[in-house]
């Protein structure tokens, strides 16, 4: 019959099979457990998990790390590149740092991924235990600059799946320098009142795809800053936390600026704000320009949505300027929900470059019920469609 299979196809197509079974399990396994680490939580597994790393990377087959069930006390971890292959780090266990928050947070890195290319990271929970560095920073004591729990910097082709984050210092997630990464199916939590507990921040990156994930912590959810470009994020759940910030930008005069962004399908849930583009009140050459805010859900958020360009925390070192950043080509559609606040968009643009490009499109967000008002300065654009609050440009 015409649909059946030869007898020496069926041959080749069982030892095309039979290879590529074998070629994925012949990768070689590089098993922490294998130089000494210990899932108990109580054995320090630095020196193992970097021992595995080094023989990983040297390895001219694509090969793998991997962290067995299990929990793993981890010090300061620094996997330098290049490698000479492709690398998959797979973490089944858990990773917590030491109790004693000094043993991380003078670095500012706790797991840090520097100048590799072709990197997988899959699964796996880390726990930097902030508790104690939290409180030292709330109550204006000596205390270290604090360590960002993961981090990706000078890399290419990075995929980072499934991991959880918890009570990082500061920053969870951190891209820099870096290109072609995305990041999917991620859950970070840290306490609402924890200080600059980011989730993930992009800076000087491109080509980042950020796809599915809850986010809720201390400060914003994702923020983008100077040099992000080629950036798309997507069915992200964020709250608690200070909602999806472009910046701040302009904190210096020469910077590099953010373009060509969307954040679409996603909902935000009792956060500070929605989606912010802020920067400084002083000179600058940085821009945001071609970004795309689209099907969003705002349940219950303070400014659901946001452009500051009078940032001035303190009122320190900008006071009675105007920001130099230009802000252009940014459009809000199909947005609605409900707002914390009566002032459900505010678009407070610089008065020496005023924001311009600004779409309008299906805006319907509520305030107790009722309709919401809107604020506009020195913000140029058009609006259309459903327009709660009314259009002030």
């Amino acid at each position: 019959m015409a649909n059946n299979i030869s007898f020496p196809c069926a041959i080749m197509l069982f030892f095309i099979v039979f290879y590529l079974i074998n070629s994925s399990n012949a990768m070689p396994s590089f098993n922490v457990q294998r130089y000494g680490a210990r899932g108990d939580g109580r054995t320090d597994a630095t020196e193992p998990f970097l021992t595995a790393w080094s023989l990983a990377c040297e390895s001219r087959a694509r090969a793998m790390v991997y962290i067995p069930r299990g929990t793993y006390l981890v010090r300061n971890l620094v996997f330098w590149g290049p490698c000479k292959n492709i690398i998959t780090f797979k973490i089944d266990g858990t990773l917590v740092a030491p109790e004693n928050y000094w043993s991380i947070g003078s670095s500012g890195y706790w797991i840090l991924f520097a100048k590799v290319n072709r990197i997988s990271v899959y699964g796996g929970i880390l726990d930097a235990r902030g508790a104690g560095y939290w409180s030292c920073r709330k109550k204006g004591g000596h205390c270290p600059q604090g360590a960002r729990s993961i981090s990706f910097s000078w890399c290419d082709n990075v995929l980072l799946s499934g991991l959880t984050s918890l009570n990082s210092q500061n920053i969870h997630v951190t891209v820099h320098h870096s290109s072609n990464v995305r990041i999917q199916n991620i859950r970070i939590r840290a306490p609402s009142g924890s200080p600059n507990t980011d989730g993930i921040i992009v800076q000087a990156s491109s080509g980042v795809t950020i796809s599915g994930g809850v986010i809720g912590t201390g400060d914003d959810c994702i923020a983008l800053n100077p040099g992000s470009k080629n950036i798309w994020i997507e069915r992200l759940n964020c709250g608690p936390g200070h909602g999806i910030s472009i910046g701040s930008l302009g904190e210096y005069a020469n910077e590099e600026g953010v373009q060509n962004i969307t954040v679409t399908s996603s909902i935000f849930t009792k956060t500070q704000n929605g989606v912010r583009i802020k920067s400084w009140g002083r000179p600058s050459n940085g821009f945001v320009r071609n970004v795309q805010f689209r099907n969003l859900v705002m349940r219950n958020v303070e400014n659901p949505l946001i452009i500051d360009q009078n940032y001035c925390p303190s009122k320190k070192g900008c006071p009675n300027q105007s920001s130099g950043v230009k802000i252009s080509g940014v459009t809000y559609a199909n947005i609605k929900g409900t707002s914390a606040t009566p002032v459900a968009m505010k678009l407070d643009c610089s008065g020496s470059h005023h924001c311009t490009g600004i779409t309008l499109k299906n805006i319907n967000l509520k305030y107790m019920r009722r309709s919401s008002a809107s604020y506009c300065k020195n913000a140029h654009g058009r609006a259309s469609g459903v327009m709660i609050p009314r259009n002030c440009m």
